[in-house]
């Protein structure tokens, strides 16, 4: 009898061990996936520097919203199709370019332009 109790409570403490160690390795997942908590905001002269030249990351402002293309493969150098990262591009996005604003969908988003 004393070896059945020995070995439940053996049994109930792995168990905890295991929820416990599952738990604690959710929650650190879970901070590693989340978004950064504080987003820029930047008024358009400021935005100007994140142009993608000299090793800087390479950001374009559309509605307001700045998105992060620096790894995106059409802007390599901050460039896309003869237009410059660092800029607020909403009236070339919706009305020259021919896919709109479709393409930025699952681009970073780094922050808003200040009002």
């Amino acid at each position: 009898m004393k070896k059945l109790i020995i070995l439940f409570m053996a049994l109930v403490v792995a168990l905890l061990i295991v929820a416990t160690g599952c738990t604690r390795q959710e929650q650190s997942n879970n901070a590693a996936n989340s978004p950064p908590e504080t987003k820029l905001i930047l008024t358009l002269d400021e935005l100007a520097a994140y142009n993608g030249k000299n090793g800087k990351p390479a950001y374009v402002a559309v509605d307001g919203v700045i998105y992060d293309v620096t790894e995106r493969p059409a802007w390599k150098n901050g460039e896309h199709n003869g237009y410059q990262a660092g800029q607020d591009l909403t009236d070339i996005i919706k009305n020259k370019s021919p896919h709109g604003i479709s393409k930025l969908s699952g681009v970073p988003v780094v922050g808003s332009v200040a009002k």
